[in-house]
């Protein structure tokens, strides 16, 4: 059996249990590579990723290059005599850097890679209302989510899913197939597998004002997924015309239902108990929703406090 010496690489909470996983392993972590320290809450204070935050509580190395192909970064990296890379929710690592260890860098990406390539891979199978998704490890290349694959597992979407529930089933899913897929180079039984290249691949770009917002012309059933897809986060956003006043709203809960009706795209109706959205086929219960500068509330609260006009619309 190989010995390896382990470099991990990754920043949000999502890499963070893969690393924990590892390390219950007994996998030999020689260091953990993370982005730099942000500002971040109202006083702008510098908090460190999640993944430091854990390497750190178990005595890791810990590096946070601002530039991956810095020389002082390549050195303190070759110091560290990795002989494999694992990366997990990081960014693209120059050709210097994934060339180094003697067994590669293996990158887990949470889809069935060739589909849903790039930074959001969980939340468009949720918008694009997918039945299945699942994790894959491939080795890095030069391109984007592109290389020799390694090994795959399959996740079932269940109906109501949100990014939040289908995170964490991936990412302990994820964990799982980070060490199996150790074990086999450990052991060298590695055996990979080029992706397909096809025209009908679903990309996963990166989320973004655009394609966060609501689009209301879509169906109810569209719209629900788009929802689902961004709840808890980034969270799907609307603006919201009341008393005459414009807001930015974000919603993060919903039901719907398929009806047919000769109300305007995005009339909005409010009972003291319910808030419903006319849409193209039916109507959008909002069960979750923020208004600018206050918490998240459940509606029937938001009621309590706040009224709509009758001539009230998302848009």
């Amino acid at each position: 059996m190989t010995d390896l010496r382990i470099v991990f690489m990754g920043t949000p909470g999502f890499a963070v249990g893969v690393l924990q996983k590892l390390i219950e392993e007994k996998k030999n972590i020689v260091g953990v590579i993370t982005a730099p320290d942000k500002p971040a809450g109202r006083g702008r204070k510098l908090k460190p990723s999640e993944v430091k935050e854990y390497a750190l509580a178990q005595n890791l190395t810990v590096l946070q290059p601002t530039n991956l192909k810095d020389e002082d970064f390549i050195s303190e990296l070759q110091s560290l005599n990795a002989n494999l890379q694992i990366v997990v929710a990081f960014r693209m690592l120059p050709k210097v850097v994934w060339q180094m260890p003697e067994f590669g860098t293996f990158n887990l990406h949470a889809s069935l890679l060739p589909q849903y390539r790039g930074a959001a891979p969980i939340n468009w199978a949720i918008i694009n209302g997918e039945e299945k998704t699942g994790v894959t490890t491939f080795f890095i290349d030069e391109k984007i989510d592109t290389g020799a694959i390694l090994l795959k597992k399959e996740v079932l979407i269940s109906e109501r899913e949100t990014i939040g529930t289908l995170h964490d089933v991936l990412m302990n899913k994820g964990s799982d197939l980070v060490v199996e897929t150790v074990q086999l180079i450990e052991n060298g039984n590695t055996s990979t597998k080029n992706q397909t290249q096809s025209n009908t691949l679903k990309e996963a770009p990166k989320l973004t004002k655009e394609n966060t917002k609501i689009n209301w012309s879509a169906s109810v059933e569209k719209i629900d997924a788009h929802i689902r897809g961004l709840n808890p986060f980034p969270a799907a956003w609307s603006f919201l015309f009341n008393n005459k006043d414009e807001h930015k709203v974000k919603i993060y809960d919903c039901d719907f239902e398929i009806e047919k009706h000769s109300l305007e795209i995005g009339k909005i109706l409010a009972t003291k108990k319910e808030l419903k959205i006319a849409v193209t086929n039916g109507y959008l219960i909002i069960n979750e929703m923020q208004l600018p500068g206050k918490r998240k509330m459940d509606i029937k609260s938001l009621l309590n406090g706040y009224e709509f006009d009758e001539n009230s619309k998302m848009m």
